[in-house]
């Protein structure tokens, strides 16, 4: 069965049974796309710090497209919803032709819905914009699938390190350098723990974290120890790649070691009682985590507030996990604008995204966000230029580690959470987590999407 067929088939049972509703792509409009216009854009936002962002950019936009004889307008639909939430409405909407002209997704969604074809490509328009040539390379090669096409225009990105508390190890007289290996750094943790008696380090995993135990947790070491699990040119998965049992292993020796908060990640909402309890009140000392939690988590207006945080907070890049290899961080593609296929405004849809990945609004949104530039031409352009951790993690983009994955993330996203979870409730070992494993991601993809 086609992937656009069973994608609809799902949806059309969630929506009998939950009732939901489309927002329609059309509501406002007063014309079909044009030069000039006049024509009302829709653009869906589900995060609160980006809805914040796009209520001050818009006016700016609007006035930008009148003074070149454009009269485009930008009605903001929002929506905060949890990515599950998310993921079943829009498709939804993809589905019947309502989506908003733009949609902010992040990266685990975007081959699924470009592969059923729901996006439109976005090359055209890229090849006439100034602005693509300041796209770090990596990400404008990152960003073509594997059909050759691009479907997003991304806006933030980020690095993944270890960011533990300084000033907790400091006074405990452990050390803070930079961990060579897994061995040294598992070292230290059991260190932490024999003086502390509580698990010292939060790396998401099981069931209940949902996407962010494979893209937050699993999949950067993953990708940090064995970078061939993914081929795009074939778009297929080595589940046989080595890199899968040893990620397995090490997290089955961080449980039975007792490094890891397994109460906490087997309970809903895992991430409350770790990034913003138990960091924050420095019970916990190290957690996995990306540029974002400079500003979203732990910033003066973040989740949860750590008091002078750059003094009590640093960060670790990924220790090696394999002989021979170097600590390194881990990026990704981040969140991105994408446009229906079916939009009928998609001209001015493509205007409105270039604006909002350009100078001082991208510079804006990245502050607010917490995250990373993915262009070469904002190190100077305020606030983003403000922001030193911002800045670092920007420098640190060139020298981090990043696979390009397609279709079947989801897929591999759910299989990494199932088997996680059995290391996490003691049914398994690394070795028979990963044999679990390879079955389960073996029936969800199919046979077209494995090696």
């Amino acid at each position: 069965m086609k992937r656009t067929r069973v994608i609809a088939a799902v949806v059309a049972t969630l929506v009998v049974a939950g009732g939901l509703t489309a927002c329609s792509a059309s509501s406002g409009s007063s014309s079909t796309d044009g030069s000039n216009g006049p024509v009302t854009i829709t653009i869906l936002e589900q995060k609160q710090t980006r809805i914040d962002d796009l209520k001050k950019l818009i006016p700016g936009f609007e006035s930008a497209m009148k003074k070149q004889g454009k009269s485009i307008k930008v009605k903001l639909i929002e929506d905060v919803l949890t990515d599950d939430q998310f993921k079943t409405k829009i498709t939804q909407q993809f589905i019947s032709g309502q989506a908003p002209d733009i949609v902010d997704m992040g990266e685990n969604m975007i081959p699924g819905f470009a592969a059923a074809g729901y996006l439109a490509p976005l090359g055209s328009y890229l090849d006439k914009w100034s602005g693509w040539d300041h796209y770090l390379p990596q990400f404008r090669k990152a960003m073509v699938r594997q059909d050759g096409k691009i479907y997003s225009l991304m806006h933030d990105t980020g690095v993944s390190n270890f960011f533990y508390r300084k000033d907790i190890l400091t006074q405990s007289g452990i050390s803070t350098a930079q961990p060579a290996t897994w061995k040294d750094l598992i070292a230290r943790l059991v260190e932490i723990k024999d003086k502390t008696g509580e698990p010292p380090l939060v790396v998401p995993a099981g069931s209940a974290w949902g996407g962010g135990t494979w893209t937050e947790g699993f999949q950067p070491i993953l990708s940090g120890t064995d970078p061939k699990y993914y081929n795009v040119k074939s778009g297929k998965w080595d589940l046989k790649s080595p890199g899968w049992l040893a990620t397995f292993n090490l997290y089955s020796e961080l449980v039975t070691k007792g490094l890891l908060p397994v109460q906490d990640l087997e309970n809903p909402n895992p991430w409350e009682p770790t990034k913003y309890d138990k960091f924050p009140a420095g019970k916990l000392q190290v957690s996995a985590q990306g540029t974002w939690g400079w500003k979203y988590d732990w910033g003066p207006q973040g989740q949860s507030p750590i008091a002078d945080l750059y003094q009590k907070v640093d960060t670790w890049q990924y220790p090696a996990l394999k002989s021979g290899d170097k600590p390194y961080g881990w990026s990704s593609l981040g969140f991105g604008y994408t446009i229906p296929e079916k939009s009928q405004r998609k001209d001015a849809a493509m205007l409105f995204a270039e604006y909002l990945t350009t100078g001082v609004p991208l510079a804006e949104q990245l502050q607010s966000a917490g995250a990373a530039s993915p262009r070469d031409d904002l190190t100077n352009v305020k606030p983003f230029s403000e922001e030193p951790k911002l800045l670092q993690a920007t420098k640190d983009l060139k020298t981090s580690v990043y696979v390009a994955t397609g279709d079947g993330s989801d897929q591999i996203s759910q299989a990494v959470a199932s088997a996680t979870e059995l290391i996490l409730s003691g049914k398994a070992s690394g070795a028979e987590a990963y044999k679990s494993f390879v079955k389960n991601a073996t029936d969800l993809l199919g046979p077209d999407l494995v090696k």
